[in-house]
């Protein structure tokens, strides 16, 4: 199994998941205000009718053909009859997932995502379905210092 430069990939079968939070569509080079969305996002957590636990999620989903995405900074809930109308939705199957852990600061992210995109997954014998992926981003992760650590975890199947 091929690895990336901050630890190998170990795979999950993930149970379905309902999030809901904040979103917002982006370009793929024009993720730059993705922070500010967490920002938004941030003093909500804890204080949504129906989550469940206090992991928060960043999701991306909707994506097309000319690189345009939907991410959004969400919770798990259990339903989502209370949560706000002008909250984003995501409906994550129960599917098999390929995890990363990124340990470095939040800002270097990327690095990771970039590693995972062109390094890992062209070695692995795995391809991308077209489902949400997301980070994950546990208790333990602090907000203010972008330290704590998160996993990445990428929706996959065999390679044919």
């Amino acid at each position: 199994m091929a690895r990336t430069r901050h630890s190998p990939a170990r795979f999950v079968d993930g149970k379905a998941l309902l999030i809901a939070g904040i979103g917002e569509r982006y370009r793929e080079e024009g993720s730059a205000a993705i922070p500010a969305q967490w920002q938004r996002f941030v003093p909500q957590i804890g204080h949504i009718a129906g989550q469940v636990g206090n992991v928060a999620y960043g999701v991306c989903c909707n994506g097309d053909d000319a690189g345009n995405y939907d991410y959004v900074c969400g919770v798990e809930v259990g339903d989502f009859s209370a949560v706000p109308k002008d909250w984003a939705r995501v409906r994550i199957p129960p599917q098999r997932y390929a995890v990363f852990m990124h340990r470095e600061h939040i800002s270097k992210i990327r690095s990771t995502w970039h590693t995972i995109w062109n390094h890992w997954l062209p070695q692995s014998g795995y391809q991308v379905i077209d489902a949400p992926f997301f980070e994950r981003y546990p208790e333990t992760f602090d907000g203010s210092t972008g330290l704590g650590g998160c996993e990445i975890w990428l929706a996959v199947r065999a390679a044919k």
